[in-house]
């Protein structure tokens, strides 16, 4: 077996009980310590409390481990030495035997090796701004275009092209539904200004979905399940703090994967940490929507 699964989801895997992927990088890369780790616990008692049982995922002194203990969580939230793995990343850190938190990406090909088809996240990557110039585009997009996996997301992040993201989104044959609403959620924002075509109400109809694909073999990519933040920042101070953030990591010359953490912090510090409280109202949202389509997958 190349994972470790926890006792916890070993068994759940074993009873064929409703299991839902956590990606780890928002405890290692996306939180401020110690409140990391608290928000970790939650988000795994919340899929709990809805019937399923929480698998985050996560690199460990090279062994990938599918759910993790306490303890290994954390490892995750307070190690200074957890670096960020994308999917092309997983090999090399596994056979170096260093420790990553995973990304989409990583967490959404580990999930469905271990055979767990629902995963909850916060933000989609996408195609960055610029990207007609830099190529930047997240390799989400590639994994999940090859993944039979549901993915509860709050859409794309906001930092990203929008536009770009739903066009390669269409482009990659990858599903998109938004959860009672058409209006495309951009992270922090409930609207991102751009619509999509079709609309769920609930997780047995979202279920249903997951059937029709499977028998209509349209599963070889993912689904992707847009679940709008209920509390959103306020939108001209977002704009803002956007605008002085894109320049500011221009200046500094922050490029690639360094570029969305960079933001990310700078929405933290500049709007005082409205952002990260939308984040965390992110990530326990789409869980529990996660593990209810997972528990309703069942019937």
């Amino acid at each position: 077996m190349p994972f470790t699964p926890s006792p916890e989801v070993a068994a759940a895997l074993a009873e064929g009980r409703p299991i839902v992927a956590l990606e780890s990088t928002i405890i290692s890369h996306g939180l401020p310590r110690p409140q990391n780790l608290e928000v970790a616990r939650e988000v795994e008692d919340i899929v709990r409390d809805h019937g399923a049982v929480p698998a985050t995922i996560a690199l460990l002194d090279g062994v990938v481990h599918i759910g993790l203990t306490d303890s290994q969580l954390k490892e995750i939230a307070n190690r200074d030495d957890i670096a960020k793995a994308s999917s092309r990343d997983l090999a090399i850190i596994a056979a170096t035997g260093k420790s990553a938190a995973t990304t989409v990406a990583a967490t959404a090909h580990l999930a469905a090796l271990a055979g767990i088809r629902v995963f909850a996240t916060g933000g989609l990557g996408g195609v960055h701004r610029d990207a007609n110039e830099t190529f930047d585009e997240s390799a989400d997009l590639t994994a999940l275009s090859q993944l039979d996996i549901t993915v509860v997301c709050a859409g794309v992040k906001s930092i990203l092209d929008v536009a770009a993201t739903l066009e390669r989104l269409e482009t990659l044959a990858i599903g998109v539904v938004g959860y009672k609403t058409i209006a495309f959620p951009g992270f922090y924002l409930t609207d991102s200004g751009f619509t999509i075509e079709h609309q769920v109400n609930s997780a047995a109809e979202i279920a249903k979905i997951i059937h029709a694909r499977e028998s209509l073999r349209t599963n070889k990519s993912a689904l992707i399940v847009a679940n709008p933040v209920k509390h959103e920042m306020n939108r001209k101070r977002h704009d803002a703090i956007l605008k002085s953030g894109l320049a500011g990591a221009r200046k500094a010359g922050i490029i690639g994967k360094a570029v969305t953490p960079f933001l990310l912090e700078h929405f933290h510090t500049a709007s005082e940490g409205e952002s990260l409280s939308v984040n965390i109202e992110i990530i326990k949202s789409n869980s529990a929507l996660a593990a209810d389509i997972a528990v309703a997958k069942q019937h």
